[in-house]
């Protein structure tokens, strides 16, 4: 008979809760918390490259914030057409506003 076990420790790191009451998340709240996930910066890091590391985080989240914000107009778009061909012209309206 064989056994299996594990041995070890586990740890959970750090949680953060993000919340936003009334509204979904902007592309900029969204951009940072994907950047929380992909991309840390030592501040113990040589200078030059530390100053290397953060201008390409920066140029990494300006991309991210432009995709995500064309996304969520794609959306819109895709909405505000449904709308339309299901006959609901003002709700459809309403759409175009966000």
């Amino acid at each position: 008979m064989a056994v299996i076990g594990f041995s070890g420790g586990l740890s959970a790191g750090a949680i953060q809760v993000n919340i936003a009451e009334g509204r979904g998340f902007t592309p900029d709240e969204l951009a940072d918390q994907a950047m929380r996930k992909l991309m840390a910066v030592s501040d113990t890091a040589p200078p030059p490259i530390r100053d290397q590391a953060y201008a390409f985080q920066q140029r990494l989240r300006a991309i991210m914030v432009h995709y995500l914000a064309q996304a969520a107009r794609s959306e819109r778009t895709t909405l505000y057409n449904k709308l339309l061909k299901a006959g609901e012209p003002e709700a459809a309206a309403l759409i175009l506003k966000l």
